[in-house]
């Protein structure tokens, strides 16, 4: 007689089966896009880019500065209100500028500014590239002989890796003045006391900190969305103009993920 395979048998292979093939497609993806970072970061250095990369920074970096430091003056004022309130139940109001300082340069700085650069630049390099593949320029491009990964994708990871850095560093200033006016101007605490707690705390180590991490997220944020919009053709749940806006979504969804990711992994190693 046959045997026969109880139902927990069969839904116990189908749960393999479907986290196999998730583990496998994340392996390919993650495969696919190391390589796609590779071949353009090498293109970096190839003759006549800079004047492609100075206008990837003009977009990515100028353009995102308003909304960047914007960001940065609300999350130090909200930082510097709650931690007053919170440092004053245990008499230690004066190490508001420490507090404010190191947790903007080692963590909220990077990240916020990652997340805001993704929302309003990543988004534009995800759905611009994918307008090109579906409308075939990219196709073009190779019948000219120009390699669409050179013109397109390596100028805006060189002015990511640009751009980010600074727009960090912007940040960063901008919350520090935000503590001081809502711990300082609003709530009448210690002005020289603030900014004698800021230049004690911050050393070189948690600067550079942040600096690596920003790095790292200009890394994953250009590569990620100029993988979506560049392969946005090969999408298997829709095409044309839905897969752009799909792939663009997708390019915000998952660099925000990684950004995280990300900043777990980078701390674990700089502490």
């Amino acid at each position: 007689m046959e045997k026969r395979v109880q139902p927990s048998g069969i839904s116990f292979i189908v749960f393999f089966n479907v986290f196999g093939k998730l583990a496998i497609d994340l392996v390919n993806d993650l495969g696919a896009a190391a390589i796609f970072f590779s071949k353009a970061f090498r293109m970096i250095f190839r003759s006549k880019q800079l004047p492609e990369i100075v206008q990837q920074v003009y977009h990515i970096g100028a353009r995102s500065s308003s909304i960047v430091m914007l960001v940065g003056l609300f999350t130090g004022m909200v930082l510097g209100l709650q931690l007053y309130y919170t440092l004053a139940k245990f008499g230690s109001e004066g190490m508001l500028g420490s507090v404010i300082s190191l947790s903007l340069i080692r963590e909220l700085g990077p990240v916020l500014t990652a997340i805001m650069i993704t929302a309003r630049a990543g988004s534009s390099m995800a759905a611009e590239i994918g307008i090109l593949r579906i409308s075939e320029q990219i196709d073009a491009l190779y019948t000219m002989r120009i390699d669409p990964v050179r013109y397109l994708v390596s100028p805006r990871i060189a002015a990511s890796i640009i751009s980010f850095p600074l727009l960090t560093a912007f940040f960063d200033l901008i919350g520090i003045l935000g503590g001081y006016l809502t711990g300082v101007v609003l709530l009448s605490a210690s002005g020289g006391v603030y900014f004698a707690r800021v230049l004690s705390s911050v050393d070189i180590v948690d600067i550079r900190g942040g600096f690596i991490k920003s790095l790292v997220f200009a890394v994953i944020v250009s590569t990620i969305c100029c993988f979506q919009g560049y392969f946005t053709h090969m999408r298997s749940d829709s095409s044309g103009a839905k897969s752009v806006s799909l792939s663009t979504t997708s390019a915000v969804v998952v660099s925000c993920v990684m950004i995280l990711i990300a900043d777990y992994v980078v701390t674990s190693f700089l502490m």
